[in-house]
């Protein structure tokens, strides 16, 4: 059995991927569907009450869509991680889901062994970008959007930055600069503050635009 089980929230409007989702992931030892939501709204309200580690949600859904799901977690603090599951694969689509709070996204075929590999990898705290997309979503920041901020942060922020614009997680930063995983998450929390961010995508974008990646 699995130290610890990563608690799962699928939201999506069709019944048949809901189920589909389900009855793979079900199988996973370190992984459990905690419960279900049709649309956005649902989802949110869901997400509320189950407090889920990882939301699994769809972008287009009737009524409350998933993007604006999304805002609405943040802006209630929820800590789930969402993981987007879309079977839509333009840019246009896939960016403003990113830029609203998504940890990364997959497409509804994807590989069964690789959704639940993502599902670990968002939990863990790394952030999905295809490099296309995390084009993208550099080219769409205002001009000179960040500058300046970067001088505000001392040695070692730069450090944890560098480590997350890496992919890695706060438990892999941690032991990469043996610190403990709170004073990590206190640097991490630091960090989006200076920069004026909303989470760990923006963080790690705004390393790569501003030349604090490793």
């Amino acid at each position: 059995m699995a130290d610890k089980i990563i608690r799962v929230l699928l939201v999506d409007d069709h019944q048949v991927v809901r189920r589909g989702l389900r009855t793979f992931l079900e199988i996973q030892e370190d992984i459990e569907v905690v419960g279900e939501a049709s649309d956005g709204a649902e989802g949110v309200a869901r997400a509320e009450e189950l407090r889920p580690d990882v939301v699994l949600m769809d972008i287009k859904m009737p009524g409350t869509d998933g993007i604006e799901a999304l805002r609405r977690l943040r802006q209630l603090d929820n800590p789930a991680r969402i993981l987007i599951v879309t079977s839509f694969t333009e840019q246009r689509t896939v960016v403003p889901a990113l830029r609203a709070g998504a940890s990364g996204y997959v497409y509804k075929d994807v590989d069964p062994d690789a959704l639940a590999g993502a599902i670990r990898s968002v939990h863990a705290g790394h952030v999905l970008l295809q490099p296309e997309v995390a084009g993208a979503l550099l080219a769409q920041d205002d001009a000179g959007s960040g500058t300046g901020r970067g001088s505000t942060l001392t040695e070692r922020e730069r450090e944890v930055l560098g480590l997350i614009a890496d992919g890695r997680s706060n438990r892999e930063i941690a032991r990469a600069l043996v610190l403990s995983e709170k004073t990590v998450k206190t640097h991490v929390s630091n960090i989006l503050m200076k920069l004026d961010l909303a989470d760990r995508t923006q963080a790690a974008l705004w390393a790569v635009r501003n030349g604090a990646a490793g």
